[in-house]
């Protein structure tokens, strides 16, 4: 997510990548009805914000891919264009225009898998919703846990899951109980789990709601 490490994810159009569609209805029954804005972290090619925006929601997204972004805003959903920009999150700012939104709620889908410095990350979306006086994170991210690792491993798909010549993939893999350590230990509580996909205990994703 580093502008001056970060290697081009390759978008190419505004298609949904396989988990936009498994893991935006959850997304959805978390969303506040009440018109305020929203910020997507790690928005990519902006396909969810533009697709909540043409909803009615106000949303916002940043990105470390100049290709995503770019895409994002020739997309226009709900008129949502020039609402999409470049940003470096570990430098722990938002780009200037949107400085001074009231962001009460800060998704963020399938990005902290990816990054060296997950606790930065936290840290800077808690800056963000206490800059608005308090609101909600929901983060999704591959679900790991004791059954699913021992399934995968039995199917010996455990080179394939873990994705080791993957350039640019997954460097870390989150179980619930790590992920709520990371949330609580960065201020955040209220933390609510949904498992996501399959059946339970062997979910394909997982969603996290939490407070600042």
């Amino acid at each position: 997510m580093t502008t001056s490490s970060y290697n081009e994810f390759g978008w190419r159009d505004a298609q949904p990548m396989f988990y936009h569609k498994l893991l935006g209805k959850y997304i959805e029954r978390l969303l506040p009805t009440d018109g305020s804005p929203i910020l997507d972290v790690g928005c990519g090619n902006g396909y969810f914000a533009n697709y909540l925006a043409g909803k009615g929601y106000c949303v916002y997204g940043i990105d470390a891919s100049e290709q995503g972004i770019a895409i994002a805003n020739r997309m226009k959903g709900g008129g949502n264009s020039n609402r999409f920009f470049v940003c470096d999150v570990t430098s722990g700012e938002l780009p200037p225009e949107l400085r001074g939104i009231p962001f009460k709620t800060v998704i963020s889908m399938e990005v902290i898998e990816h990054l060296y410095q997950p606790r930065a990350f936290v840290l800077f979306i808690r800056s963000i919703l206490e800059a608005s006086g308090g609101g909600q994170f929901i983060v999704t991210t591959p679900y790991h846990g004791y059954l699913k690792n021992l399934t995968i491993a039995l199917a010996n798909k455990m080179d394939y899951h873990l994705s080791a010549l993957w350039e640019g993939g997954h460097i870390k893999f989150w179980s619930r109980r790590t992920l709520a350590i990371l949330l609580r230990e960065a201020g955040y509580h209220h933390l609510v789990f949904t498992g996501a996909g399959r059946i339970p205990y062997l979910w394909r994703h997982m969603v996290f709601s939490a407070r600042v």
